[in-house]
This record gives structure tokens, C-alpha cells and sequence, in this order.
């Protein structure tokens, strides 16, 4: 079972609430409010983006890289998929 199916309401109710946060920007966008109050908004999105990230990756960890239940290239193959996303993630 994969974690995000296994946590899947969880990580489904964090993306709802960031859909919320991106309407918000949006509506201010809309609205014309100052600069100050949409980067403020834009970084609460982006802080609630990383937090999804961070738990989707310790997960990844957890059940993919860590796991002393897994083989060698199991893990091997589950590190390869981490340093993808996280190279991806960081530009």
C-alpha cells in the first residue's frame, strides 16, 4: 500500500486547504490589495506547499529508503526516486 493511499484523506484535506490559500491570492489579486498583502498570502502558500512536501517525503523515507524490511535495490531504487523529486523540487 502506498502512503499516499494510506494517508490519502490527510494529504487530500492539506491540498484543499492550499486551494483555499490560492483562492485567497487570487481574490486579492482581484481586489487590487497592496503588494504587502498578497506576498504575505503567496508565502503562506508556499510554506503550506513545503509542509505537504516534507510529509510526502519523510513517508517516502520511511517506507521506501528506511524500511529493513526492503532489498537492497529496493531501497537503492526508492533513494534514486528521492533525489529525482528533491533535484526537481529545489529549482
Amino acid at each position: 500500500m502506498s502512503h499516499t493511499t494510506r494517508q490519502k484523506q490527510k494529504l487530500l484535506n492539506r491540498v484543499r486547504r492550499i486551494r483555499g490559500q490560492m483562492e485567497a491570492v487570487e481574490r486579492a489579486l482581484e481586489e487590487e490589495k497592496g503588494c504587502a498583502d498578497v506576498l504575505q498570502l503567496i508565502a503562506g502558500v508556499r510554506g503550506a506547499i513545503n509542509g505537504l512536501m516534507a510529509e510526502v517525503i519523510e513517508d517516502h523515507i520511511q517506507l521506501h529508503v528506511a524500511d529493513q524490511a526492503l532489498n537492497q535495490n529496493q531501497r537503492d531504487e526508492g533513494a534514486a526516486e528521492l533525489i529525482d523529486v528533491v533535484r526537481a523540487y529545489m529549482k
